[in-house]
């Protein structure tokens, strides 16, 4: 009988996937009809287990997966890097806290990584203009570490190589940001492709084609995944989105009433925060966004 080895999977396609075997050998291998009909997909981050044969290598069985996301398609995440540019396409704070909430919901971490930094200062330690550093400031009171980039003068890059040595990273975030260049930056050699901004949309044009799992010299494991613009929220009751904002989290325990929505209240200590400076009132009018979003979605289903 074959002996069995073991490996991740770098890269799914239709019939084929890349894996990376834990010796550092790299193999294509089709996968076993019977386990296509018991697990149905597979994807870039399952752990497999490998049959190296004569005729071919085939994948004889998918281990359990500690998640998984839907879009991107992949398996076994241990964090998200969501990268938004200051500047050139702008930030859009509600998008950005979209993908926080899905990350939330998921138990994953998350890093933050704004990029184009060279195109609002002239140095990495100047201050930013207000707009931005209030953005910052928002993220940063809720809990979230926030790295400022510019990736093609190795402004930055440090901060962020460390946070991805170890797991596997998500990079998340529309296209035009400059996640392949981010990439390309923190390991070069890669040459992914590069996509500009177009002039009539003011967005990035994709350039990333697939999820693909790349290791990283530093340690750990990355995936170039597809941009997207939107979102679309988890299904949650009204009283669970607070729990998927870490700021709000931390302070409606001290709230006077249980399941406090923090809009209208009274005794809501989340808004208190936000009036004390604790929580920033753009963080917090999103979140009355998303709630709003999330209560009519919850009308609909009972019409």
């Amino acid at each position: 009988m074959t002996a069995l080895r073991t490996g991740i999977v770098t890269k799914a396609q239709t019939n084929l996937y890349e894996v990376r075997l834990d010796d550092g050998e790299v193999c294509l291998c089709a996968l076993r009809g019977r386990l296509r009909r018991e697990v149905g997909e597979v994807l870039t981050g399952d752990r497999v287990e490998v049959a190296l044969q004569p005729g071919g290598a085939a994948i004889e069985r998918v281990l359990p997966r500690r998640n998984r996301l839907v879009r991107p398609p992949i398996a076994n995440v241990d964090r998200v890097l969501l990268v938004q540019s200051l500047q050139h396409p702008d930030p859009v704070p509600i998008l950005m806290d979209r993908v926080l909430v899905q990350a939330e919901a998921l138990e994953l971490s998350v890093v933050l990584c704004l990029t184009k930094l060279d195109l609002v200062v002239d140095a990495p330690d100047r201050p930013l203009p207000e707009p931005l550093a209030r953005l910052v400031e928002g993220y940063r009171l809720a809990g979230y570490p926030v790295h400022l980039v510019a990736a093609p003068r190795g402004w930055g890059l440090e901060g962020v190589a460390d946070a991805l040595r170890e797991g596997v990273t998500v990079l998340a975030g529309p296209s035009g940001v400059g996640k392949s260049t981010l990439l390309n930056a923190l390991q070069p050699g890669l040459r992914l492709a590069t996509g500009e901004i177009s002039r009539k949309l003011g967005r990035g044009r994709h350039t990333t084609r697939s999820v693909q799992l790349l290791p990283l010299a530093l340690g750990g494991w990355v995936a170039d995944t597809p941009g997207f613009s939107r979102l679309d929220l988890p299904d949650l009751e009204p009283e669970e989105l607070g729990d998927l904002w870490p700021e709000i989290r931390r302070e409606a325990p001290d709230c006077r009433f249980r399941g406090c929505l923090h809009r209208s209240e009274p005794g809501c200590a989340v808004r208190a925060a936000r009036d004390q400076g604790r929580i920033a009132p753009w963080r917090y009018q999103n979140y009355l966004v998303l709630l709003a979003e999330v209560e009519e979605r919850l009308a609909e289903r009972y019409r």
